[in-house]
């Protein structure tokens, strides 16, 4: 079972994530793609996780190599869903996708998504338009 001080701490997250986009004026009703982070020491232990999480019918990316601040390297992958940005269903799957991570022996590392907004930046010719974003300070949220 997920330690609760850390699903605590991860559905704080959650509305602070929700409330940054939704007041960076991102659509409130489109579906998002979720982006739950899974890593592990081992490409083995990290895949039997992640075939776990496919079998729970989520998406699943291929394991990639990262470096992390202390120099070492993990393997890591993206357990990906499409739902509402609301908190109960995130925090739905946060709770699922930490107590596999515990059963397998990896680690859960947060969810992120991305900014959805209105077409309205398409020039006449139906093209986008080189928009930049003022405001952007690069993170993802």
């Amino acid at each position: 079972m997920a330690n609760r001080e850390l699903l605590e701490e991860q559905r704080e997250e959650t509305r602070l994530i929700i409330e940054e986009l939704l007041d960076d004026g991102s659509d409130p009703d489109a579906l998002y793609t979720i982006e739950h982070h899974l890593s592990s020491e081992k490409f083995d232990v990290l895949e039997k996780a992640a075939v776990e999480a496919f079998k729970l019918g989520y998406e699943v990316t291929d394991a990639e190599e990262l470096e992390v601040e202390d120099g070492s390297v993990v393997m890591c992958c993206d357990v990906i869903s499409e739902i509402a940005l609301k908190a109960e269903l995130i925090d739905t799957q946060v709770e699922q996708l930490m107590n596999l991570a515990e059963a397998n022996g990896v680690s859960y590392d947060g969810w992120g998504t991305y900014f959805e907004g209105d077409d309205d930046e398409e020039g006449e010719d139906g093209e986008d338009e080189d928009f930049v974003d003022e405001d952007d300070d690069g993170k993802r949220h």
